[in-house]
């Protein structure tokens, strides 16, 4: 082996050696970020529970930090959390798997030039400007067409399902864009349509894709607060949610509200919120994954 060529090696040898550690480095930052979370919330959030009660915490339907002793239920918040993101999922996941596909597989290059960077676009909109929608276009219409004052479930779960948009599309239309050719080709060649071929093969093909999409917007809509805190009401929660034209306030919403001025037990509290709604994302990742390698995506 010549010099040049050793020393050549040696350099690719190196660069090789420099990107590994930058990944593992890289890696290795991000594991520590979620570890340390963990460890400040379940450390911080805990006690809190126990002192509670985690039963009292968990099922109480009373939160009411200044009353002597005072209560700290979480039920109501629970329900309205849920509720809220299960209607977003309803209005925005088969929304944005039918963009999906069209964008794939139906949509002309001109129209698509238009298309994709305006679903950018609306992933790059700030919560904020989100949550001010909502207040002056999504309130008013749900109040004079539907019902109720406007700053309701229902209100907050449109508004939701619109911001998952963006993140369902996306992914979606890459898993849809991923999936090789033949498997359309083959369906077309033994008689079925466009349609047919896109919707009962590329599409079934391509769901581990889609599935991923699903999760990550609800992740997104759990997660949400200044847009819901705008316009799902923000009632003192005192009762249980009953119905999709009354106000709620979620998880989120609660612990960025009242941070502010808590403190002692009050804080305590509004951390053990936070780990409550950590577990309830980390179970939804969980149930995709063990949904995945049951249908083996």
């Amino acid at each position: 082996m010549g010099r040049r060529t050793l020393v050549a090696w040696k350099k690719v040898c190196n660069r090789e050696f420099v990107a590994k550690v930058i990944f593992i480095v890289s890696a290795s930052a991000a594991v520590l970020a979620v570890g340390l979370i963990c460890v400040f919330l379940l450390v911080q959030g805990l006690p809190a529970m126990w002192d509670i009660g985690i039963v009292s915490f968990l099922t109480g339907t009373d939160w009411r930090p200044t009353w002597t002793p005072p209560l700290f239920g979480i039920l109501p918040m629970i329900l309205g959390s849920l509720y809220v993101t299960v209607g977003a999922v309803f209005f925005g996941v088969p929304v944005g798997i039918f963009a999906a596909v069209f964008m794939a597989r139906f949509c002309p290059p001109y129209l698509y030039k238009v298309l994709k960077p305006a679903v950018n676009l609306l992933a790059g909109i700030p919560s904020v400007v989100y949550g001010y929608f909502g207040m002056v276009v999504l309130v008013p219409f749900v109040r004079g067409h539907i019902g109720g004052n406007g700053n309701s479930i229902l209100t907050a779960s449109i508004l939701l399902g619109m911001m998952i948009l963006p993140t369902i599309i996306t992914i979606s239309e890459s898993a849809i864009r991923a999936v090789p050719e033949e498997i359309y080709e083959g369906a077309v060649a033994l008689g079925a349509s466009h349609e047919r071929a896109v919707f009962f093969t590329v599409l079934p093909a391509a769901k581990s894709g889609v599935f991923a999409a699903v999760i990550l917007g609800i992740g997104r809509a759990v997660g949400e607060t200044m847009a819901v805190r705008m316009v799902a009401g923000n009632q003192a929660v005192l009762r249980m949610p009953h119905e999709i034209l009354s106000g709620t306030r979620t998880l989120t919403a609660n612990v960025v509200i009242e941070l502010g001025y808590a403190a002692d037990e009050h804080r305590q509290a509004l951390i053990a919120t936070g780990v409550v709604l950590f577990v309830f994302i980390m179970g939804i990742n969980i149930a995709f994954s063990m949904l995945k390698k049951k249908d083996g995506l």
